[in-house]
């Protein structure tokens, strides 16, 4: 049966090509982001693996180690302790360079034990002596990052608004930290805004059996800091399966879309060989039999995409290895357990589209089969009473119309409720401004994302002095995770006597007035069923609940308010702002006033509140991850349109020839298949409609951040989505409009 197969797939190739093709663009979306969330994932752990430390102290519940902060005095008191061997500190984050947004730094004490594995192919390392001499702020750059970037020792390097020296150039088997850099822990410190900080201490027991009464003596001296093996600390990064999640997004919408086309082209498959299934059903095949091959026919050309979708995740991370190697990802990183996962899509694909297919196919009988002279379905046409020849053909052909809809409704409707997300969360950022009463909003300048911004609180002094300016409110936020339920806790902190904070409205309660005190937003009350007057643990901070708010910033709810100065600690960023909110004299000025303030402090980058979301660095990334899903979906709508309008053409050969012999030119037949290709587009696009409100609203049940993820619908999101559908059509429908104006009259007639 399976030369069988082989010989039917080929026998109809260009059908089974676009097939393999739509299946294989998501398959490929599952290997190189797969590849990435793997290799981040590995380079964490092989980093705290090789450091050859028994034990690690971080902050409790950090979302990832760039947020952990520690204090570094607390690296003397671990080493005088009688069980302690020896101590590292190190401080991880990223920043903005030349050629990436996102660079990794790491910052380690001299002499550090978690430095030998760092081994100098060039130059020196920053452990030595000439090191302390060397021109510049010394660094030392990983191998991958020195290819990628072209950069080769003495040459500089700009990290943020500084640049360094490359003093070496560093291996260590981690592609995350080969595509990074290595700087002095001071140096690294006053880089990432956080003095006298790192972000967790490496730890050499004298003895293993040690490890429990250590554990104990950490426990009782400091209440906010975890002591965790290097494995346990590993388990609780969020940040890969964070990227995990973001891959299947992705790659679930791509293999959706695929497999709908893949459905299409099997059904067409069936109804082209009615015929022929009903001579085989009449020499003896049985039912199953006949299901057997044309399940096995959609498992063979899934498989086929999948094999494809590898190798073409494959030369994506070999193209893009540059930029990928400074997050971990290389081909390396395509392991069994990625193509374990590749293998399982494509079985289910292959079984979910072929199953109904093959169900029709085992379900026609002998002598109507046999009867079947072509055209449509088999069944009676019933003819609409309105539109003419194009809505005609898709309604005889409704149940492959359907699908091809389908399609392009997902495609769409995945559009506008990114699209309508993304403009909600930039309104959400611009409602900080309003709420506030401030018409600008400024941010560190040359950051890769907001979270990243430290702006020194002098800077904020000088702007609050300025003529023009009534007040300046500084803030600062930062995430941890909640164990009970799973989910993240927003802290945002400002002045308390600050006009930001008498803007929440209070429900209960009272406004901070100190520090360690919080304000809840009553969605985390509810959710948490903390209320006035309780006393919360958030990563070993204690807090009192001194009142509830609600606020029209509804990510605010999502965590609670307390001081700036308790932030600030709790970040590791004493004397930092993350925002300031502006409020000026007179409004008409407020233009001429962000000019002057980018003039004057070339550190910040100051924007109008109304404008402050679409300069952001986070929102510029979303955009682009947008277009980038954009991309893949229309491609792959694309080719199921073409796949559906390409079985149209072949089915209605004789039609065309006919139509040919009475006259019409080949324009005609053009704009016949253009007509009906345009036709599905639209009608897939007017299914999108209800296909995005549904994935809003199913983004909306995710738990505790249903008030976040709040869609904003415009008049631009519906006019995208309607040229989306229009280009689909027309993008669709031409190579099949083109060859069924190549068809002669003569031959077509003949076509059985």
């Amino acid at each position: 049966m399976f030369a069988i197969i082989i010989k039917n797939l080929w026998r109809r190739k260009g059908r089974t090509l676009l097939a393999v093709l739509g299946i294989s663009i998501g398959v490929a979306a599952i290997v190189a982001l797969g590849a990435l969330a793997s290799g981040f994932s590995a380079g964490y752990s092989d980093m705290l693996s090789g450091s050859n430390a028994d034990l690690v102290v971080s902050q409790p519940d950090s979302m990832d180690i760039s947020l952990s902060s520690v204090d570094v005095e607390i690296g003397e008191k671990l080493a005088a302790m009688p069980e302690v061997r020896e101590v590292s500190g190190m401080l991880e984050g990223f920043v903005q360079t030349d050629g990436s947004p996102y660079f990794f730094v790491f910052g380690y004490t001299e002499n550090s034990f978690a430095l030998d594995r760092f081994q100098i192919v060039d130059g020196i390392g920053l452990d030595e002596p000439k090191a302390r001499t060397a021109r510049g702020k010394p660094l030392i750059l990983g191998s991958a990052a020195s290819e990628s970037f072209g950069k080769t020792t003495g040459e500089t390097l700009r990290l943020g608004n500084s640049i360094y020296r490359i003093i070496g150039i560093y291996e260590t088997g981690d592609a995350l930290e080969d595509g990074g850099a290595v700087l002095q822990l001071e140096e690294a410190q006053e880089l990432l805004g956080k003095p006298r900080q790192v972000s967790l201490f490496f730890i050499k027991l004298k003895d293993q059996s040690l490890e429990g009464r250590l554990k104990t003596r950490v426990d009782r001296l400091w209440t906010d800091l975890s002591l965790s093996t290097t494995e346990e600390f590993t388990d609780s990064q969020i940040m890969g399966d964070a990227l995990n999640g973001f891959t299947w997004v992705i790659a679930g919408l791509a293999i959706i879309i695929g497999g709908i086309g893949m459905m299409n082209t099997q059904l067409m498959s069936v109804i082209e060989r009615t015929r022929e299934i009903g001579v085989l059903k009449a020499v003896g095949w049985t039912n199953g039999k006949v299901m057997r091959l044309i399940l096995g026919e959609s498992l063979v050309v899934c498989f086929a995409g999948g094999f494809v979708g590898v190798a073409i995740g494959w030369f994506m991370l070999v193209i893009f290895s540059d930029a990928l190697s400074l997050f971990g990802a290389t081909t390396t990183s395509i392991g069994p357990g990625l193509i374990m996962q590749v293998v399982v899509v494509v079985l289910l694909l292959g079984i979910v589209a072929g199953l109904y297919p093959a169900r029709k196919a085992s379900r026609l009988e002998p002598i109507e089969a046999i009867r079947y002279e072509g055209g449509t379905s088999g069944e009676d046409v019933h003819r609409l009473p309105v539109g003419g020849m194009a809505v005609q053909s898709l309604r005889q052909r409704s149940s492959r119309s359907l699908l091809a809809m389908a399609a392009i409704a997902i495609t769409v409707g995945a559009i506008m409720a990114l699209q309508a997300v993304i403009n909600g969360t930039e309104e959400l950022v611009n409602n900080m401004g309003v709420a506030s009463d401030a018409q600008i909003m400024i941010r560190q300048a040359d950051i890769a994302d907001t979270s990243l911004s430290a702006i020194d609180e002098r800077i904020g002094e000088r702007i609050s002095a300025l003529p023009d300016v009534e007040y300046v409110n500084g803030m600062s936020f930062t995430a941890t995770m909640l164990t009970d339920p799973v989910g993240f806790f927003i802290l945002s902190g400002y002045e308390p006597n600050s006009y930001a904070v008498q803007s929440f409205k209070l429900v209960d309660g009272n406004r901070i007035t100190g520090n360690r005190q919080i304000m809840l937003g009553k969605l985390m009350s509810d959710t948490m069923h903390w209320d006035v007057g309780k006393t919360i643990d958030l990563a070993g901070t204690r807090f009192k609940v001194v009142g509830i708010f609600e606020s029209d910033s509804n990510w605010t709810e999502l965590g609670g308010v307390v001081t700036l100065r308790d932030v600030q600690a709790f970040g590791g960023r004493p004397r930092k702002v993350m925002l300031y909110m502006v409020k000026v004299h007179d409004a008409q000025s407020a233009p001429l006033v962000v000019e002057d303030i980018n003039r004057r402090f070339p550190d910040v980058h100051a924007t109008l509140s109304g404008e402050f979301a679409d300069a952001m660095p986070d929102m510029v990334a979303a955009d682009a991850m947008l277009g980038g899903i954009s991309f893949l979906a229309i491609v792959i709508g694309g080719l199921g349109v073409m796949n559906t309008m390409l079985m149209a053409v072949l089915e209605r050969t004789r039609e065309i020839g006919v139509l040919r012999a009475l006259g019409w030119r080949r324009k005609s037949v053009l704009g016949l298949i253009m007509r009906e290709s345009l036709l599905l587009g639209l009608l897939g696009g007017f299914l999108g409609l209800p296909v995005a409100l549904l994935l809003a609203y199913s983004m909306k049940l995710i738990e505790m951040t249903s008030d976040i993820l709040d869609p904003i619908w415009t008049p631009e999101i519906f006019i995208r989505a309607l040229l989306v559908a229009v280009f689909l059509g027309l993008v669709g429908g031409l190579y099949p409009a083109l060859r069924a104006t190549r068809l002669e009259p003569v031959e077509a007639l003949r076509y059985e």
